[in-house]
């Protein structure tokens, strides 16, 4: 898998924010030539870092969504690889690092559960992932 720079993360951080943003307006935001957007969104799609392009739906109005928490314990020194590859997949909405038994912490969203169990397959076969335990969130509660 490819190394992903700065460049690479920010235009990441930047889709998944808004995958619709004109890439004349992300190549201004990220200070690079639209040119370098497009060879680099290019990169990332065949490489299999960015595995496509989706439609947020409010989640009281999509009941069916899997969403999901996972603890992450990590191998050594790895996190910040670990945390790299993560940032790679769309079903990640959040990384949290902590303290204690477990390294990270991710919120995960999926569609369907075979593409959750698909999506954890790939997560937990990320080297420097030594354990992960995984939970399902079944509803929540407003506060």
């Amino acid at each position: 898998m490819q190394t992903l720079d700065d460049l690479d993360l920010r235009l990441i951080a930047a889709l998944r924010a808004d995958a619709r943003t004109p890439v004349t307006t992300l190549a201004r935001s990220l200070g690079v030539t639209r040119a370098t957007v497009n060879h680099r969104v290019t990169r990332l799609l065949d490489s299999g870092t960015v595995l496509g392009f989706s439609v947020r739906v409010r989640e009281e109005r999509d009941p069916d969504l899997i969403r999901a928490v996972a603890l992450i314990e990590v191998e050594g020194r790895s996190t910040d690889q670990v945390i790299s590859l993560l940032r790679g997949f769309p079903e990640v909405r959040a990384i949290h690092t902590t303290n204690g038994g477990w390294d990270l912490v991710i919120e995960l969203r999926t569609d369907t559960l075979s593409s959750f169990d698909r999506l954890l397959g790939k997560i937990r076969c990320i080297d420097g992932i030594a354990n992960s335990q995984t939970s399902v969130l079944l509803s929540s509660v407003q506060i």
